[in-house]
This record gives C-alpha cells, structure tokens and sequence, in this order.
C-alpha cells in the first residue's frame, strides 16, 4: 500500500475518505480507500479499508464509491461535519477538535491508521497545531 493521501480526504456523513493508491495495471493506478468514523469504534466502518470491495480508476472515483457505500450502509446520523479542523502536514493527518472549551486532537502518520497524538490539551487550535509542528519538524531533524 502506499501512504494515505491526506491531502484528498473528504468528510462525508460522519466518515472521513481516506484515498490512497492500491496498486498499478499497465501504468494505471488503481485506488482504494479506507475510512474514519466519527463514532470512533463503535462503527464497524472505523479504520476499515474498503468494505465494499469496488476500486476506483481516479482519486474523484474512489470517492465517489465510498459516499454510495455509505449512503447505502448508513450506521448514524451526524450532526455537522466532525473532520472539519483537519491538516496534512509532512504527509501525516492532524484533526483538531473542541469539547469543553479545550482542544486536542488526533494524529495518524503517512502509512497507518493508528492514532499517535499525545494526551495533551490546549487553549486554542492555533496552539495545538504549533505544538505539534515543532515535534514533528524536531522529529524530522533528529531522523536527518
């Protein structure tokens, strides 16, 4: 697999659609995806990768196989848009959220959905995304 393609996520429903390329045919790529829930793991669709099997010829096309998996397999209802404070930087995805006048957040890296934010809380979205940008540009550093 390669790495998810942040960059192309779309939130949908209470999902986020994570593009990535799944392989090559006569220098085609061919792309899958696979998804984030809102409900975390109460969602059998939480960090699955494309549960209904259908591979798309485009990143647009991917997507659009994913919202019809959705709609066609609907688990909630979602009040706004859940993934709506959510950055790529260094290829890795951030996503910010509020609760209780406090923000934190989740972090995935390039090649895996597996959450690897620290437990911290902050004042303000602006103070966590400078946080974790000195970390991962220290991280980076030390990597050289």
């Amino acid at each position: 697999m390669s790495r998810l393609l942040y960059e192309h996520s779309v939130s949908y429903k209470g999902y986020l659609i994570i593009p990535f390329v799944f392989g090559k045919a006569d220098n085609y790529e061919i792309y899958s995806y696979k998804l984030l829930s809102q409900i975390g793991h109460k969602s059998k669709f939480h960090k699955v990768e494309n549960p209904g099997g259908i591979y798309g010829s485009t990143i647009d096309n991917i997507i659009d196989i994913a919202k019809e998996h959705i709609d066609q397999h609907l688990e909630f209802i979602s009040h706004g848009d859940h993934f709506k404070s959510r950055y790529t930087y260094r290829d890795n995805l951030i996503i910010i959220f509020l609760e209780a006048d406090k923000y934190f957040y989740d972090h995935y890296p390039p090649d895996s959905l597996n959450n690897i934010a620290a437990p911290k809380l902050f004042h303000s979205e602006y103070e966590c995304l400078r946080w974790i940008k000195q970390g991962m540009d220290g991280l980076h550093i030390r990597h050289k």
